[in-house]
Formats: structure tokens, C-alpha cells, sequence
């Protein structure tokens, strides 16, 4: 595995090995590596991750062991894991991580590679940012059952090289892309799996208040908007819970 975070410790939580480091701390370690290194890949696990890893574990683990950097993306993972004693580490979602990127790292000039979400989130993108080199790729739905849709996605990254590469494609299909590409060689940069990062900071989904996500709230905000397509999903997070609590038994027999 490239360690994109250097030396940075790491907090075992769940089977994944997360890094110990903060937001700034990330972002400046992601952006100082050379761009014409070989590609590798950032994973950014929340609760979702987490409950699907515990039901497909050994189709999905090899995506997570094989990238460069494994961050938490998930206070109410963060909170419930403390409140069981659990050791954890600081919270760097998706979002907050390409924003710091897109804020102090990549310059308007700068080329960027997106591959999923839609023309007009990248649009918003580009206007807010100002950007005049990206370079985007939107697979259709489903891509990741034809490989020769994954093909092209690979492709499109080796003919497009970025210092970084969002892949905006949401889990796991993202990881598997991310982890496709870095099997495959020639490609270089930073892939990012970052699910709705674009949509939100380009100003298409619209993010909770600051103290909703403070207080990992997050999930209600955006609950609240989707009831029909989120709904679900997060009662079928609710699965963490004994996830946790078996990761706390174990560590008291241990």
C-alpha cells in the first residue's frame, strides 16, 4: 500500500486501519506528493461502509486494504464509538476534504479530473472555483457490473492525468474503480472517493448548517431533503450499533 499520509499513526476501528490525522494535516500531506507519482487512492469510510463491509467483507476489504489512506467520514460513528470507549480517530469527510483542497491547494489552472456526478454539478463547480482544466467523465448506471464501462473510466484517468481525480461514482462502486485503476498501471495522481462531495460544494445539494454537522447531525439534514432515497439507507446504518458494541466486547476479552 502507497502511504499517501506518510508516517501519520493510524486507529484501528471496525477491521480498517484509519488514519490518525487532521483535516489540514491530510490535505497538505495529499497535496505536496509529486503529481507524476503512481495513482493511488483515498477511501473516506462512513456508517454505510462500515455495515456493507460487515455484510460483503470479502468482496469489498480488498479495496480498503489496498488503498493509500483510509479517513473517517462519520461523527455519529465517531460519537458512538467514544461513548462505548472505543479509541477513534478525528473526523475528515469527503466533503470537507475536497473543499480544503479546492480552497487552498488547486489552482484555477490546474487540471482536475472528475469522474461521475452530472455535467451541472460540475459546472457549479467550475464557476465557483474557476477552474478552466477539467476534465469529466459521467459512467452510466450500472457501469460497474461491465467491465468494459470500467475500462473506460480507467482510460479516461491514464488520458487525462491530475494531480487529483474525484471519483464521484458513491460506494462502493467508486472503491471499486479506485482500486481497478490502480491494478491496472499507467495512470498517476491522487484518485479521491469523495460520493456527493461535488454536488454539495459546487451548490446542487445544499449541506447541512455547520452546527448540524458539529453536532453529526448531518444525517438528518440530509434525511430530511430525501426521505424516499436516504430513508433506508440510514435505518439500515443502524447496524453500526452492534458492530460497535461486538468491537468493544472484543477488545475487554483481549
Amino acid at each position: 500500500m502507497d502511504r499517501l499520509l506518510g508516517r501519520s499513526g493510524t486507529i484501528r476501528l471496525l477491521g480498517l486501519e484509519l488514519a490518525d490525522i487532521s483535516l489540514p494535516e491530510v490535505a497538505e500531506a495529499l497535496a505536496r506528493r509529486p503529481a507524476r507519482l503512481p495513482f493511488s487512492y483515498v477511501v473516506t469510510p462512513n456508517a454505510d461502509h462500515f455495515v456493507r463491509l460487515g455484510q460483503q467483507r470479502d468482496r469489498l476489504l480488498p479495496y480498503y486494504l489496498a488503498a493509500g489512506a483510509l479517513l473517517l467520514d462519520s461523527r455519529v460513528v465517531r460519537r458512538l464509538a467514544r461513548l462505548l470507549g472505543l479509541r477513534v480517530p478525528p473526523v475528515v469527510t469527503g466533503s470537507d476534504l475536497t473543499a480544503q483542497l479546492l480552497k487552498q491547494w488547486i489552482t484555477p489552472d490546474e487540471p482536475v479530473t472528475i469522474i461521475g456526478t452530472t455535467l451541472e454539478s460540475v459546472a457549479h463547480l467550475v464557476r465557483a472555483f474557476s477552474l478552466t482544466q477539467v476534465a469529466h467523465f459521467a459512467p452510466p448506471f450500472g457501469f460497474e457490473s461491465d467491465p468494459r464501462l470500467i475500462d473506460q473510466c480507467v482510460e479516461f484517468v491514464r488520458l487525462h492525468p491530475a494531480r487529483f481525480v474525484f471519483l464521484a461514482c458513491g460506494a462502493p462502486r467508486q472503491e471499486l474503480l479506485a482500486h481497478r485503476i490502480a491494478e491496472s498501471g499507467g495512470a498517476s495522481g491522487i484518485g479521491l472517493c469523495i460520493g456527493a462531495a461535488i454536488d454539495q460544494i459546487g451548490g446542487i445539494e445544499t449541506r447541512a448548517p455547520p452546527w448540524m454537522r458539529s453536532a453529526g447531525l448531518e444525517w438528518c439534514w440530509r434525511i430530511s431533503r430525501e426521505p424516499k432515497r436516504l430513508g433506508m439507507r440510514y435505518l439500515q446504518d443502524v447496524a453500526i450499533i452492534p458492530a460497535l458494541i461486538r468491537e468493544r466486547m472484543r477488545g475487554l476479552v483481549t
